[in-house]
């Protein structure tokens, strides 16, 4: 049987292969291929930047421990721009590229739009973090190793109303896949820990002026402000909110999970908070590691998107160690398989559907830095999808 790839093989063997000066060129066979596709240019190119660099990381240190199945990594990187209609192409390239499988580094759009393709084709397929519930019902060749967007929503639901006590919460959304997901899953939950949505705002993705909506939130005055987001709207949404004077707490999301959002928004970034599943001050030796070694690599502090990315190749390469083979239907069955595997994120497992249950960290800026805020690990609340 294929042994788990452990988390001494993947990170203390590493440093050690490392400080020896052991490089991993010193794996001779043949490379196995995995396909990844991301943002590397356009509108989302500073996450497709993050999220590129985690699972170059993996691959490094994967190799550097070894490889898989005595073979070392090779990842064959496509630019999709963020865009749905780049997803079906760059699928079929990938495929007829002869990868072990595929793994999205990129959005909701994107990586639903791969999805049918990879399962029509018989092709593993991971989203690192993308959060659209669709993606995985694709069908059973298709996983996620992040949470889906309506259980971070019911997290930020909880953690407005049961631990911030806010009673009337406004919401300003980005009206795409991603901020749907999250708003549906935050407006499911909101009354049942007591909070009334008193008024609800969108904008698109190329919006970067918020006049309308910050003068709303000014005359509703709520308790607290829920917004969805990317960094590069996120920044200037909270800089003009609080430039108006707008004073309520502001809950982001893991769209907001990046030191770019704070260098955008400066002064007015400090005591948002966001819910996410990277932890910067997790005990976890495995996710401590890649923070650190993250930021070595890259040259600034690691975020969600690095961190999900990070995860998806360790779950590809445990999936294939385990499989024996490069077999398609055997890689897919290894996957399906995953429990409790130790990664950057965590600790994974996947339920029939391709869906993880994960816990929800908070964290918030203090000091220019993101700091653990608090914990949510309900099972019941943020159980995945089953179907």
């Amino acid at each position: 049987m294929a042994r788990r790839l452990s988390r001494r093989d993947l990170f203390v063997a590493a440093a050690a292969l490392s400080a020896l000066g052991l490089a991993s060129s010193a794996l001779a066979a043949d490379p196995i291929r995995l396909g990844f596709h991301a943002p590397l240019t356009g509108f989302a190119a500073g996450d497709g930047k993050s999220a590129s660099l985690g699972a170059e990381l993996a691959v490094e240190q994967i190799n550097a421990a070894g490889g898989v199945l005595g073979r070392p990594l090779e990842l064959v990187a496509y630019d999709d721009q963020a865009k749905a209609e780049q997803a079906v192409p760059i699928a079929n390239k990938l495929i007829g590229d002869d990868v072990a499988l595929v793994i999205s580094g990129s959005y909701s759009g994107p990586t639903r739009a791969a999805a049918g393709v990879m399962q029509a084709k018989g092709e593993p397929y991971i989203a690192a973090y993308a959060v659209h519930p669709d993606i995985t019902r694709a069908g059973d060749y298709v996983f996620r190793t992040s949470f889906v967007g309506e259980v971070q929503g019911r997290a930020g639901a909880k953690l407005m109303g049961e631990i911030m006590g806010a009673k009337k919460v406004s919401i300003i959304t980005i009206n795409n896949d991603f901020g749907e997901s999250l708003v549906a899953g935050f407006k499911e939950k909101a009354a049942d820990f007591g909070i009334e949505v008193i008024s609800e705002y969108s904008y698109s993705v190329k919006d970067r002026q918020f006049g309308s909506i910050v003068a709303g939130i000014r005359r509703d005055k709520p308790d607290a402000i829920y917004a969805t987001g990317y960094f590069f709207t996120g920044g200037p949404l909270i800089s003009q909110l609080r430039a108006a004077g707008v004073t309520a707490p502001i809950v982001g999301m893991e769209g907001f999970d990046s030191q770019n959002f704070i260098d955008i928004a400066k002064q007015a970034a400090e005591g948002v908070i966001i819910t996410t599943s990277l932890d910067r001050d997790t005990e976890n030796p495995v996710m401590k590691a890649f923070i650190v070694d993250f930021e070595k690599k890259a040259g600034f502090p690691a975020d969600m998107v690095a961190a999900s990315a990070h995860t998806a190749v360790l779950v590809a390469a445990d999936a294939i160690a385990r499989a024996g083979s490069l077999d398609k239907a055997a890689i897919r069955d290894a996957l399906a398989g995953t429990e409790d595997l130790e990664v950057s994120t965590g600790t994974l497992s996947f339920n029939d559907l391709g869906e993880i249950y994960h816990e929800v960290t908070v964290q918030e800026v203090e000091d220019g830095h993101f700091k653990r805020y608090a914990t949510i690990d309900d099972r019941v609340l943020l159980a995945p999808p089953e179907n």
